[in-house]
């Protein structure tokens, strides 16, 4: 990756800003985007000139295309895509309000559309590139209480494998990376006390939701290993593919 050049949305925190870093180790150029221009700054100073900041509301198509093509004439070839960005609105269907589902497709759905479709008009004509949008293993088994959350990461799951599928011919591969329980700050607002990472792995029989075999929770930097092996050639024959990286929590579904 020495040398290339990654956008990844999210980049101010978690899984996020791990990629960015995982990304810089192996040489990688990283144009780094977020609603959260602060941390971002920080994180291009700590990187030096390897990273560079852009502050963006994925939810606006116009000003995600703006950057894309800020990126373009400012850094160069984009090469990659890690798209991390997401927000997770906790209710039962029943007491969810308008706002909260809307705000959920909002950035998990439809920002992963305006950049996945930004970024891909410039690859197609090069004929190259490797997306990875971070999913959840959510998508695939039913959650109380994050109906939202679980049905737009179905929506990107879907919408990348079909992407995939149109950009194959162009060589340019799209790929999915599922997590489930990540040490993160959005992980932590569902917890109340350290004792509920505890409570995690042991699994909750009362909401259905299993456990945990490898017995951890895991961190940021594990999914960004997952990440960046599907951006990298060592993965130039998967596409369309979905990795879960989630400790055996779906039991392999």
């Amino acid at each position: 990756m020495n040398g290339k050049l990654a956008i990844v949305s999210g980049a101010a925190q978690g899984i996020g800003a791990a990629i960015v870093d995982a990304l810089v180790v192996r040489g990688a150029r990283v144009a780094a985007l977020d609603v959260q221009g602060g941390p971002l700054e920080e994180m291009a100073a700590r990187h030096g000139g390897r990273v560079r900041p852009y502050a963006v509301d994925l939810r606006a198509s116009r000003e995600v295309e703006r950057t894309v093509a800020a990126v373009e004439n400012g850094m160069g070839e984009i090469g990659m895509l890690a798209h991390s960005a997401g927000i997770l609105r906790l209710g039962g269907v029943t007491a969810l309000s308008d706002r909260d589902w809307e705000d959920t497709f909002a950035v998990n759905v439809h920002g992963v559309f305006y950049l996945a479709r930004a970024v891909a008009r410039h690859m197609v004509p090069r004929r190259r590139g490797a997306i990875v949008t971070v999913g959840s293993n959510a998508a695939a088994v039913p959650r109380t209480g994050m109906a939202a959350y679980a049905a737009s990461k179905a929506a990107v799951c879907h919408f990348t494998k079909c992407l995939g599928l149109e950009l194959a011919g162009f060589g340019i591969r799209c790929n999915v990376v599922s997590p489930g329980s990540t040490d993160t700050a959005m992980q932590r607002q569902l917890w109340q006390s350290e004792d509920d990472a505890a409570r995690v792995i042991a699994g909750t029989p009362a909401e259905f939701r299993t456990g945990i075999p490898l017995g951890r929770i895991a961190r940021p930097q594990d999914i960004a290993e997952a990440v960046l092996f599907l951006l990298g050639d060592g993965a130039r024959h998967i596409t369309m593919h979905e990795l879960c990286v989630d400790g055996g929590a779906t039991l392999g579904v």
